[in-house]
């Protein structure tokens, strides 16, 4: 049903008229200093492409490159009861995995899923009039990139920490009860590198409100230090030229809505009528920084503006 077409979170492929697989793996090198920690997050964003689709993962294999003769094994073990520990706070079963030596430490997951074929919910599909929610704040490249510079505030370290950290099962799980066009996570390629994903060669274009969106403590600060990711700036460069500026906004800003982040929240586009309910829930459960962000617009398609 979905495969490498398009650049959608995971592979869909049906099995029955009322069950078809979800599929998908992700795995980075350490974006914190806490081997547990890295773990967790790594694990979360990792099961995220699934939620996304609107899907519900349950089984997972860890994918791991360790260095071996620099490395102490404690450091493995706790990276895998880190990941171990978030797929059982998510339901998920891990059947196994891989390992393979190599100099530069890596972690993350395949996962399975499973979802109703009529169900799976695309980055593409948003219609006129729609909103976008955003369910979790950005800045978590630039803040782990301050952490790097050893100039991060510990408040906004921990902050970012808990996000990336933070599962969105509860926020799959509430869409999914509401009527979503489209959906996807916000991860490497930034807010506005997934936005232009979800509207490419499509009829609708995209509004984005820069001052709704939430923002991680310390996040414009630190992009005024110049403290960029070097992935935030080639989506940047990728990008540019699906985006209009209809007001003043600085390089810092723009870099921030492009921010590459790790584990980021769900972007999804809802009908105007259901989003406000749709919002008040995300924050009732727990989800409280989840922001309506934007609008899809009939003009100019394949666009975004940023107001």
């Amino acid at each position: 049903m979905v495969g490498m077409e398009r650049a959608e979170d995971a592979g869909v492929y049906k099995l029955t008229d009322e069950l078809a697989i979800v599929q998908t793996l992700d795995f980075f090198t350490p974006v914190v200093d806490d081997p547990y920690t890295f773990g967790q997050v790594a694990a979360a964003n990792a099961l995220s492409d699934v939620y996304a689709m609107g899907g519900r993962p349950l089984t997972a294999m860890n994918i791991v490159c360790f260095p071996v003769k620099t490395m102490d094994m404690s450091i493995l073990r706790q990276i895998l009861a880190g990941g171990l520990d978030k797929l059982r706070e998510a339901g998920v079963v891990l059947v196994g995995g891989h390992s393979v030596e190599d100099q530069e430490l890596k972690y993350g997951l395949s996962v399975t899923g499973i979802i109703h074929p009529a169900k799976v919910v695309l980055n593409t599909g948003a219609r006129v009039g729609d909103k976008l929610l955003l369910t979790k704040p950005l800045g978590t490249g630039i803040i782990n990139t301050a952490q790097k510079a050893k100039v991060a505030d510990e408040g906004a370290v921990s902050k970012s920490i808990r996000c990336m950290a933070a599962l969105n099962r509860k926020a799959s799980e509430l869409m999914m009860e509401a009527e979503v066009h489209a959906c996807t996570d916000v991860t490497g390629f930034g807010l506005l590198g997934h936005a232009c994903e979800m509207i490419e060669g499509a009829d609708v274009g995209i509004v984005i409100y820069s001052s709704s969106v939430p923002l991680l403590p310390e996040t414009e600060g630190y992009a005024h230090m110049g403290l960029i990711p070097a992935g935030t700036i080639r989506n940047r460069d990728f990008r540019l030229p699906m985006i209009e500026l209809a007001t003043e906004i600085s390089d810092e800003r723009l870099l921030i809505l492009f921010d590459a982040q790790t584990s980021g929240g769900l972007l999804i586009s809802v009908p105007s009528p259901e989003a406000g309910e749709l919002l008040e829930i995300l924050r009732r459960e727990g989800i409280d920084e989840a922001a309506i962000i934007g609008e899809i617009v009939a003009e100019p398609k394949g666009k975004i503006t940023v107001k």
